[in-house]
């Protein structure tokens, strides 16, 4: 059994061929999703988080209404940028939406990826210390939002409050127990991912990765899985570690599927930069026929490793065809793999 989601960037553009022709659009259709998703028997819905673009960014009211219109879905991002971060101000909204959802948040998120704009966490008002990187500014903004999750007091109470006050130290609030042990990491290295295995955070690998060693994209992912695995054993976390990969994966079972997609599976990986001293290996994607996509996909080392995968959707083309695509992989190339 492998648990299977949806990871949505929430594009949306005033284009002719979109169906999210506004944010408003693409709101209110990545709901809808999330319900439809659940319905046919998925167990996630993922989004993406991206500043200045016309794609999803501030993740907690989508997150919180998604948690009330569903029951059973695990319901998550991939990833939130923590520069950009209050993480105590985070900490009462991850807190408030894990509430609504009863449990249900899977938050991923990481130090950051490249952005639309230059530096675009200053505009935020956050900036590095001195000495520091925006790398170590996320990362130690990450570890200040795990800790104050625990849910320990830290803040000394006013001698007059406008309301009683309990005894001790005061904690944020609300509350939301065991949401700490469902904090996910988005690592592009193996040197990262192993640091999220100490910090007792799961794994989010994506669609791409810093290039260690020139091999085949999903090898270069298992070996980080296999990594991350052994630092978690070695860490001594006495639950069990969670890791998901992103794949985009279309099975062609319609013209209509041959028309939209039918050329992306001739592709391969890709070597480029994301950053302009680190070289990224990209995953392809997989279209297929579904007999030979379960062919394809049964030699994909890493989806083997992973226990979560995050199935990338083109949003853009609405709610019922992104059930249909979703609803193929499931009924279609799932069984033929043991994920169902």
């Amino acid at each position: 059994m492998k648990k299977l989601g949806f990871l949505s960037f929430g594009h949306w553009s005033d284009h002719p061929s979109y169906m999210t022709r506004t944010g408003g659009d693409t709101l209110l259709q990545s709901i809808d999703l999330a319900v439809a998703a659940e319905e046919i028997g998925l167990d996630g819905a993922y989004f993406r988080v991206h500043h200045f673009a016309r794609q999803l960014a501030s993740p907690f009211p989508l997150l919180s209404a998604v948690g009330a219109k569903t029951k059973k879905i695990e319901i998550g991002t991939g990833v939130i940028d923590m520069r950009y971060e209050n993480p105590l101000y985070m900490v009462e909204d991850a807190s408030a939406a894990d509430l609504i959802s009863e449990g249900r948040l899977q938050l991923g998120i990481s130090r950051g990826s490249p952005e639309q704009v230059i530096e675009g966490w200053r505009h935020f008002g956050y900036e590095p210390a001195e000495g520091q990187t925006d790398a170590d500014m996320g990362r130690e903004k990450a570890l200040e939002f795990l800790k104050h999750l625990e849910g320990k007091g830290f803040a000394q109470p006013n001698p007059n409050p406008m309301f009683p006050n309990p005894p001790g130290l005061l904690r944020l609030e609300p509350y939301s127990e065991g949401l700490r042990e469902r904090i996910w990491w988005g690592a592009a290295s193996n040197a990262t991912a192993v640091w999220a295995a100490n910090m007792g955070m799961h794994l989010q690998s994506s669609t791409l990765k810093f290039d260690e060693g020139g091999k085949p994209f999903h090898i270069q992912q298992a070996e980080q899985i296999r990594i991350y695995k052994e630092a978690w054993k070695a860490a001594g976390h006495q639950r069990e570690a969670r890791v998901s990969v992103s794949r985009s994966i279309f099975a062609l079972v319609s013209d209509q599927d041959r028309y939209y997609f039918g050329q992306q599976g001739k592709g391969s990986d890709s070597f480029g930069y994301i950053e302009s001293d680190k070289r990224a290996v990209f995953g392809k994607s997989y279209a297929a026929e579904p007999d030979k996509l379960i062919e394809e996909l049964a030699r994909d080392e890493a989806i083997k490793e992973a226990d979560t995968l995050l199935l990338t959707i083109p949003n853009t083309l609405g709610v019922d065809y992104n059930v249909h695509v979703l609803e193929s992989i499931l009924k279609y190339v799932a069984p033929g793999l043991g994920w169902r």
